[in-house]
């Protein structure tokens, strides 16, 4: 079988690493913007172009006989790949572009929520023009500021340290709108968890659920990233959830698949990344996104135990259904190394080099090599990702690794320790009232 993987990132190493893990031994291609080392190295051959260039992406796909795609990012399924690859009778695990746009438009996603009754949707207004802006945030008080677009992780600002005061989250929403529409929303207290499930149009596999950090530094501060690191528990849920918590996310996403097909008349296929935040009054959905998370899917893919390329033929032909997907219930961390100065001024262009790994799986992401080295780029550079049979074990692998790795760079050590996790736990208990 001929498999052709969109993307070149950490999330897309993850994927491509599970398609070379087939007992089938497929032949794997990829489309990347730029080289990523590691997926080349799983690659027959590939091809370097943007992955929203429809045309060339298609062209590709036919020349080398592709079976499947697997679509990694978000732009190209905005874009509508997964439309132009199915007229020409090539399946993609990946949502079509009107369902797909549960992500890449926030404004339709709210009102999409709020029409079709499903739980977890805060309080919300869209704005295209400042008609009403200043006073819905001074009403609400405490505000979440969102563009409506996609901004790769980094466009949420929320009140606190971000946005000190409502005149604050006024100027950040105007500047928004200079350039695309702005949802404003409750600000949501408590603690962020994703769940993740790969999606036949009807049946929801679930992988493990998984925190990520998206602040830039420890103990959860500064600017939004992309994700600085994520970890999982043996069980399928994180230390500070209950079961309970975990079957209403369950529910969620189970009627949003439902209802995307009932308003749009197209079956959701593909995967579904629910981010949601635990609050007193339980679970509570902040985005969901058309594709793995980026680091989650460095989480979940190495746990994967059931043969991916069954698992995508089950989700193209609806019959995920008859498929037992099973994830390893063991523990994973995921920690980044970033370049220096990210995500406000990167220190680009700087030899990275890779020490012992250890007992680490490595993840290139946004990096590039160049006379057999390799440099980084503005964006992410690379993860390690330690598994092991607790989550301290695992940090402990995840941080011996990346401590061999040397270069202009940044790191968040507290991903997965003891202290953030009890941290984490305490916060959520205080907010239950326990």
């Amino acid at each position: 079988m001929n498999v052709l993987l969109i993307g070149g990132g950490g999330r897309e190493h993850a994927i491509a690493e599970a398609i070379s893990r087939s007992k089938r031994e497929p032949q794997l291609y990829a489309v990347m913007s730029k080289k990523n080392p590691g997926i080349a190295k799983l690659c027959r051959d590939f091809l370097l172009e943007k992955e929203t260039d429809i045309k060339k992406v298609v062209e590709y796909a036919t020349s080398r006989n592709i079976d499947i795609a697997f679509i990694g990012p978000e732009a190209p399924l905005a874009a509508g790949l997964v439309d132009a690859l199915e007229k020409v009778k090539i399946p993609s695990v990946g949502p079509k572009k009107d369902v797909a746009q549960i992500e890449f438009d926030k404004s339709w996603a709210r009102t999409f929520m709020k029409e079709e009754n499903i739980e977890g949707c805060p309080a919300f207004k869209v704005f295209k023009d400042e008609r009403g802006l200043k006073e819905y945030i001074e009403e609400l008080g405490d505000v979440a500021i969102k563009p409506a677009g996609l901004t790769g992780g980094k466009g949420v600002r929320v009140m606190g340290d971000q946005l000190p005061d409502t005149t604050d989250a006024y100027e950040y929403a105007l500047s928004i709108l200079e350039k695309d529409s702005v949802v404003v929303e409750e600000n949501l207290k408590g603690e962020e968890f994703t769940l993740q499930a790969f999606v036949d149009g009807s049946t929801l596999a679930f992988a493990p659920c998984v925190q990520d950090h998206k602040r830039a530094f420890e103990n959860d501060l500064g600017p939004n990233t992309g994700g600085m690191g994520a970890y999982s528990n043996t069980d399928v849920i994180l230390p500070f959830m209950m079961v309970d918590d975990l079957e209403k996310a369950k529910a969620i996403m189970q009627k949003v698949v439902e209802k995307l097909c009932e308003v749009t008349g197209i079956p959701y296929q593909g995967i579904l990344y629910g981010q949601f935040i635990l609050t007193r009054k339980g679970p509570k959905v902040i985005e969901f996104n058309a594709r793995f998370g980026d680091p989650e899917a460095m989480n979940v893919m190495p746990l994967l135990e059931t043969d991916i390329l069954d698992v995508m033929e089950a989700i193209v032909e609806e019959r995920l259904e008859d498929l037992d997907v099973v994830f390893s219930k063991r523990a994973t961390v995921c920690k980044y190394v970033v370049p220096a100065g990210y995500p406000d001024n990167p220190d680009s262009d700087k030899e990275i080099v890779f020490g012992d790994m250890g007992d680490a799986i490595l993840f290139y992401s946004s990096v590039y090599e160049k006379d057999g080295k390799i440099y980084t780029s503005t964006s992410r550079s690379a993860a390690v990702v330690g598994i092991a049979d607790s989550i301290s074990k695992a940090e402990r692998i995840a941080q011996d690794a990346l401590e061999n790795i040397i270069g202009d760079l940044h790191s968040r050590r507290d991903i997965g320790t003891r202290a953030l996790v009890r941290k984490k736990i305490t916060h959520m208990n205080k907010i239950r009232e326990f």
